[in-house]
């Protein structure tokens, strides 16, 4: 009789230690504490303009009719987004520059619209550059005095 007891006790504590240890995987919890990290943030340099030149011949118009052509160059690690060319008054005469042989050449009859692509901008590439032929951006007002004939315009621009 001895014998059976010990083999029904077996069964009895290995199902009794196999129903605790699921128990006891099934109601582990983990706890923590709000911790705190750090992280470096980059510089960015700005992206230079070439100067821009018109490409196409102004005539005594009035209407934007000349395009600029121009060179973004972006030295950033990333990409970088250039929302806007704009005329920049701070440089030349009022943002614009006439070659030496055409001094009189008044530079208040030449305008500039500024350019958005659309309101997109433009993307630079990061180290990379992008060429630019912006349509219609520049123009000669109707009493652009002849000295202007065969003048070679830089328009300074920033964004």
């Amino acid at each position: 009789m001895r014998r059976r007891r010990v083999l029904i006790r077996i069964p009895l504590v290995v199902a009794g230690v196999v129903l605790f240890a699921g128990t006891a995987t099934g109601r582990w919890t983990a706890t923590g504490s709000v911790g705190a990290g750090t992280a470096a943030v980059g510089n960015t340099v700005p992206v230079t303009i070439s100067s821009a030149t018109t490409t196409t011949l102004l005539y005594p118009t009035g209407v934007p009719s000349g395009d600029v052509s121009l060179r973004l160059t972006n030295p950033n690690a990333v990409s970088v987004r250039v929302p806007r060319l704009a005329l920049d008054v701070s440089r030349g005469t009022a943002g614009f520059a006439v070659d030496s042989g055409h001094t009189g050449c008044s530079l208040s009859s030449v305008a500039y619209v500024t350019q958005t692509n659309g309101g997109a901008g433009w993307t630079v590439p990061a180290g990379g550059s992008l060429g630019l032929d912006l349509v219609n951006a520049v123009s000669l007002a109707g009493s652009a005095p002849s000295a202007c004939q065969g003048a070679s315009l830089t328009v300074y621009l920033t964004s």
